[in-house]
């Protein structure tokens, strides 16, 4: 049987984005477009219970992490692909897409704490992550592997 797509938004779904602007200087803390900030997505910690989560779907599912890069911030695009093998490894091997329309990609569900960027125009099922009742990892796994018939 052929395994369902699930898709993984990654800032403020697998990865915790105040983490990063936590970690800036100060003065930096206060820029308008922090997503532009030069590393700042080399900063920035998993989600608590996102890794395990990715990993629990991942052995149903056909799991891959889709996200934007912000388009003047080209640091992101090659912090994003390291966050990504050092936080979740062989798992995520070459499943990492970067684009600003995810309403492209076919699939079962995506997880994404927004509706931009197409996730409004998903065709699937779009799981928003952090908004009732998917306020964390724990909740949205077990839905999720509900909708894959897996719960």
């Amino acid at each position: 049987m052929k395994k369902k797509i699930v898709y993984f938004d990654m800032d403020n779904v697998l990865v915790n984005f105040q983490s990063g602007i936590d970690r800036l200087p100060p003065n930096l803390q206060s820029e308008q477009h922090l997503d532009e900030v030069d590393g700042i997505f080399s900063l920035m910690d998993p989600i608590e219970g996102a890794i395990e989560a990715f990993h629990r779907i991942a052995e149903v599912a056909d799991a891959y992490i889709l996200s934007t890069a912000p388009w003047n911030n080209p640091s992101a695009w090659s912090d994003k692909l390291l966050w990504v093998k050092k936080h979740l490894g062989e798992a995520a091997k070459k499943r990492l897409i970067l684009s600003h329309n995810k309403h492209l990609n076919k699939g079962a569900i995506l997880i994404d704490d927004r509706d931009k960027n197409g996730a409004d125009r998903f065709e699937g099922v779009h799981i928003k992550f952090g908004s009732e009742p998917f306020t964390d990892w724990e909740i949205t796994t077990k839905h999720v592997l509900h909708l894959l018939g897996e719960a």
